[in-house]
This record gives structure tokens, sequence and C-alpha cells, in this order.
């Protein structure tokens, strides 16, 4: 996979990149990514890539020309929409022209008002040859490069920070993590958690027993299935207690709805207790 990131501080990739399983990626051409300093796109002299917004208002605003430029210059001019095709003005709906350009490599704006990035929509991205990531700065992006440039618009939570890098390293490093051979072993990135809708269970390794904790027996058996069983009820137990919400939609089968049905008996035990 091919990715593109566009930012106004390159620099702050090299070490992240150069490291752990995004270098083994990058080794095995997995993974090839390209920083693109976006004030090499600026014109003019001193290659001004940010202004103050109309209408007043504190902060400065990423200007659309060399944003533009950028993402012209990677997939060329030819593929992209002329302006004018889509929304205008305030809208929170998809514009046309970002419909019709979601057929083609993703450009994905990365800014608080963007869906929420998740295991899934990671999957999703991992399934692209390419993809592009352009990093927000300051007050924002000029508006006319999420109605007429960017194919999609990504949160990685409800906070704000002084850019979009750091939200790109989380979106790479996810996707990344997908593709297959990068992990290694055969079926790894689908135990993590979120990747079959629960957090992952607890794990343990030598020594068996530390300062007097031991390690469950089950997992010193050496009985398969029941290893098996137990990480399940686990994983169960753990989304159970904190985060419930992916229970909604997770896939469940009888056994553990059944499982469920006794830690909410637990829980209701633990109650009448108090």
């Amino acid at each position: 996979m091919r990715v593109d990131i566009l930012t106004l501080f390159p620099e702050m990739f090299s070490g992240y990149l150069s490291s752990s399983i995004m270098d083994k990626a990058r080794t095995l051409q997995l993974l090839d990514v390209h920083l693109q300093d976006i004030r090499d796109y600026a014109e003019g002299k001193h290659r001004i890539t940010d202004e103050p917004p109309y209408g007043g208002g504190g902060g400065m605003i990423l200007k659309p020309e060399p944003i533009f430029a950028a993402v012209e210059s990677l997939i060329g001019e030819s593929k992209m929409n002329q302006p004018g095709v889509g929304s205008s003005g305030v809208d929170d709906e998809v514009s046309d022209d970002k419909n019709e350009r979601q057929s083609g490599i993703p450009v994905i704006l990365l800014t608080p008002q963007g869906r929420r990035f998740s295991q899934d929509v990671a999957w999703e991205l991992s399934r692209n040859e390419r993809m592009i990531l352009i990093c927000g700065r300051y007050e924002g992006v000029d508006e006319r490069v999420r109605e007429h440039l960017a194919t999609d618009e990504l949160s990685i939570g409800d906070y704000v920070m002084t850019g979009g890098e750091l939200a790109a390293m989380v979106v790479v490093d996810a996707v990344t993590r997908l593709i297959p051979g990068v992990l290694g072993a055969e079926g790894a990135a689908e135990s993590d958690s979120y990747a079959g809708g629960l957090l992952e269970g607890p794990h343990y390794s030598r020594p068996q027993s530390f300062r007097g904790w031991t390690v469950p027996e089950v997992l010193t058996s050496g009985h398969a299935a029941e290893i098996q069983r137990w990480r399940r009820q686990q994983a169960l137990r753990r989304t159970w207690r904190r985060r419930p919400d992916l229970l909604l939609k997770a896939d469940l089968s009888e056994d553990d709805k059944y499982y469920l049905a006794v830690l909410a008996e637990e829980r209701i035990d633990e109650l009448s207790d108090d």
C-alpha cells in the first residue's frame, strides 16, 4: 500500500515510521509512505500556506491552493472533478462530487468533524492499494477542501489536537497491521481487540508465579479447547465490564449469550450484597 501524507511538519513522522511494525512493513515493501510538505506546493516567494479566516475570528486557516495542487500532482488533475459541481455554502450533507470521487483513490481529511475511526474503518481502508491523508493545522482547513477534494473525513476521537499528524500516524498504524504479511502470524490481526467486536481478554507469560500471583490453571493445562473457551469467556467478561456497548453489534453465539446471562446474574448478586 502506498500512503501519501500531506503535512506542514513531515519531520514528525520519521522516528515512528522507522520503528517496530512500521519499519518491518516498509522493509518488506508492503507499506510505502511518502511525506508531502504542503509548503512545497504553495506559490510565491514566501510559500504562504495559511491565511486569516473571512469574517474574522481567531487563528489561521490552511489555504486551499497548495492542498489542491498537492493532491492533483499526486493523482493527476484529469482524474479530479472540477470545482463547482457539488454543494456550496455551509452544508453537512455529502456533496455529489464527493460521492463521485468515492470510487477512486481515498483522499482523507483528518478532522474532529469526521466520522469516527474504528477497526471496521481500518479494515475498509486496508483494501485500498493507495490512500492520501491530509493533516489539518491551526483553526482548520478551507471548507472547499472538504467540499470538493476530500472523499472522506476521519476523526480519531472527540477531542482537539494541534494538528492531524498524530491522527495520520494512528490511521497508518491501524491499517498497516491489517495488510497481509505485516504481522507475520496468520490471523494475528483477527485476534486483536475490536477485531471480532470484543475487547481482548487477559494474557500471561512466564514466570508462572510472580509475587504470589499465578497464571490461571487452565492456561497451563494443555487442553486447547478449554483454553479457547476460557479466552472467549474472558473477552466477553472484559467487554461486559468495560465496553458493554460493543456487545450490541458483536457476533455472538448461543454459548456467548448464555455466558453473558451468567455475568448478568453475577452482577445482580453483587448489587444485592451491597
